[in-house]
């Protein structure tokens, strides 16, 4: 193959949602947050992929879903550097980043084994924390956890 010519790593995707950029430590726990293994769609996870942004990559490919923006933002916690595009007929019509929500609800373990939602059937609840950047506290014991250290249930 000669220098000028490029081929693509994962097939191109007539309609669907890509989230790309996703640091490759953290592609799994995305796939885990946005609930993939249980949809019944075509999907393409790459992974390792070479990346001129960030040296090594994941990246995402639903086929035939949009999500929710409040869903997919739920990513930001454990990669924040991710962007989404939207796309339709192999175009991207929108692009994105994703914005770290200010609540977090069930998806992240309070690492705190006294806290009540290791000990009582409920849900987690998270916060940003104010007081420190890249942190989220947790609602019910105050205990706080690194964004990129966050247990994903």
């Amino acid at each position: 193959m000669t220098a000028d010519k490029k081929e693509l790593a994962v097939a191109a995707l007539r309609n669907g949602t890509v989230v790309d950029h996703i640091p490759s430590e953290a592609l799994f726990k995305c796939v885990k947050i946005l609930n993939l293994e249980t949809m019944d769609c075509t999907l393409t996870i790459g992974n390792n992929l070479a990346s001129k942004r960030c040296g090594r990559k994941g990246i995402i490919k639903v086929a035939d879903v949009f999500f929710p923006e409040d869903v997919l933002n739920r990513i930001a916690l454990i990669a924040p550097s991710a962007v989404v595009n939207t796309i339709r007929d192999y175009e991207v019509v929108e692009k994105r980043h994703v914005e770290i929500p200010s609540e977090i609800r069930g998806i992240v373990k309070c690492d705190n084994p006294k806290c009540i939602t290791n000990n009582e059937p409920m849900a987690t609840l998270f916060v940003t924390d104010p007081d420190k950047p890249g942190h989220i506290r947790c609602h019910y014991c105050n205990h706080s956890v690194a964004n990129d250290k966050a247990t994903v249930l």
